[in-house]
């Protein structure tokens, strides 16, 4: 199964319309089609391809040229911006492990022996709040030297991808039967975070390797340039798991816990794992002959509700047999709850 592309752009044009106080109402109405098709996918697969005509490949390309040469750099020099370890949580979580080992072989995740083996940079995006109670959520990133175009390509990629989310996220809720604000309301100020992840293939090149075991994602939604790598699985919601193919000049887009919290279950957080697959090794060869970098980079940005908002199923959700399963609760409570 390969996923269909969105087009944004007959959205982005009646927005904009709508913003000048022209609205069409036959375009409107197979916008409304769009819409559903836009909370359906969400929620049966999890995912979404998008085409956004504001994020275009050269920004994507700009983007991974800057953090290919950014992690090919020492490990010396990439401590100095702290990078963490990541432990994927189906090494920890035993609810989750059982739950792996019944599914069928084909649809497995592979097992994760340890911390993933790649790195990874934080850059927020967007204003933060000049109050809030989760202050570190809401950090200011270290820049690295040597790079003086740093600050302008990751703020023109991030912002570039955030608007492509809140579009997103508007369209879903119309598609959900909500107020188009109904999630980017909640949005406003969160701790967007633009997050590249690089992974070494020259030294952890060998197929079946694990960069990203198999996990959700705690935020609203987390959105994806096109990486010069393959190697993202997805599970949809009937446990099928898929290899995803994003197309030149596209986006992905997937569903993150709290996005499950606010529909009280109608979408559930996407799972995910990055793996080197036999389509890797054919990049990594096809880059080697070019000699190109051999570094993988992801260009992940994960949208946030607010610190500060009340998380809880909204509208009609609250009404769902599940809605006790999703009590309200601070975001940034939330948060902290997850990474602990």
């Amino acid at each position: 199964m390969e996923l269909p592309v969105i087009d944004l752009a007959p959205y982005l044009a009646i927005a904009d319309a709508g913003n000048r106080g022209s609205e069409s109402t036959k375009r409107v109405s197979g916008l409304t089609e769009l819409c559903h098709e836009v909370s359906r996918l969400l929620k049966e697969t999890g995912a979404l391809l998008v085409k956004d005509p504001r994020c275009t490949a050269e920004d994507n390309d700009r983007f991974i040229d800057m953090m290919e040469k950014y992690f090919e750099k020492p490990a010396e020099f990439k401590r100095l911006q702290e990078q963490g370890v990541e432990v994927p949580r189906s090494l920890v979580d035993e609810e989750m492990q059982e739950k792996l080992r019944a599914m069928p072989k084909e649809h497995q995740p592979l097992t994760p022996k340890g911390p993933d083996p790649k790195w990874r940079y934080m850059w927020r995006v967007g204003p933060r709040p000049s109050k809030t109670r989760f202050q570190e959520l809401n950090s200011e990133p270290v820049i690295p030297e040597g790079f003086p175009e740093w600050k302008e390509t990751m703020d023109s990629w991030g912002y570039k991808m955030i608007s492509a989310i809140e579009a997103v996220a508007e369209m879903a809720a119309i598609g959900f039967g909500l107020p188009k604000d109904a999630f980017t309301s909640l949005m406003k100020q969160g701790p967007h975070l633009l997050a590249p992840t690089g992974s070494d293939l020259k030294r952890y090149g060998q197929e079946g390797t694990i960069f990203a075991g198999y996990h959700y994602d705690l935020n609203f939604l987390t959105i994806h340039g096109r990486s010069r790598f393959p190697g993202l699985n997805i599970w949809l919601r009937n446990g099928q798991k898929i290899e995803v193919k994003v197309p030149i000049g596209c986006l992905l887009i997937q569903t993150g816990k709290q996005i499950e919290w606010l529909t009280a279950g109608e979408c559930t957080a996407g799972m995910h794992e990055v793996v080197i697959t036999k389509r890797t090794i054919n990049a990594i060869k096809l880059a080697s002959e070019q000699n190109r970098s051999l570094w993988r980079v992801s260009s992940t940005l994960f949208a946030h509700i607010a610190s500060d908002a009340v998380l809880k199923p909204l509208g009609h959700f609250a009404e769902s047999p599940l809605a006790s399963k999703y009590p309200s609760i601070c975001t940034g409570e939330f948060v902290e709850q997850e990474l602990s």
